[in-house]
């Protein structure tokens, strides 16, 4: 069979603009967090679009390593979500994306086996497993930003200002940070747990 022919073929285009789609959705996001005061979120939101950037740069490899020097117009075939609201409604989207990746690229990889294509079934597995990463941390961080939680711990822990590097001992993270006068929005818990 042709490889173009092939379900993984059609899988990888999929893979390649779901990624594509992602990284700009996530990168939208971060904008409405940097706005809503959430900076420490504005910048996983941008890492994570650095790793679905990433993503996107090993299924087009593989695309061109398996189909050559075609160059035809291939049709995607996917489904992406249109919400573009507040942090909590984006984080809340971002982790069911994330979710239904992981299902999907392990099928994926499943179908990559079927067809003879192994190394691609292994990428596919290993990036299920970031996109699982990143389905947790944004169901975390959308968890404690709804129940109050986000800068505000039981206990006393160390946070740190994600713009000077300043580390506050306390429940809470300050509402400016004593060094640089930064808005609470820059702290995060240390250790970094996402």
């Amino acid at each position: 069979m042709d490889f173009k022919d092939s379900k993984t073929f059609q899988n990888l285009v999929n893979g390649f603009a779901g990624e594509s789609q992602a990284r700009n959705r996530y990168t939208f996001y971060a904008g409405v967090a940097k706005n809503e005061g959430h900076q420490a979120i504005q910048n996983i939101f941008i890492s994570t679009a650095d790793n679905e950037k990433e993503h996107a740069k090993v299924f087009y490899k593989f695309l061109q390593k398996y189909a050559g020097d075609q160059t035809e117009v291939f049709r995607v075939n996917a489904d992406y979500p249109l919400n573009y609201r507040d942090t909590l409604a984006n984080l809340k989207s971002a982790a069911a994306g994330e979710g239904e990746e992981v299902i999907d690229y392990n099928t994926f990889a499943d179908i990559a086996d079927e067809e003879g294509y192994a190394d691609i079934a292994v990428a596919f597995r290993k990036i299920a497993t970031v996109e699982a990463h990143h389905q947790e941390r944004y169901a975390r961080l959308a968890a404690e930003l709804e129940n109050g939680t986000l800068y505000k711990k039981d206990q006393k822990i160390s946070w740190k200002c994600e713009n000077c590097g300043y580390v506050h001992e306390g429940s809470g993270a300050p509402d400016l940070c004593p060094a640089c006068q930064h808005p609470q929005g820059y702290f995060k818990p240390l250790p970094e747990v996402y």
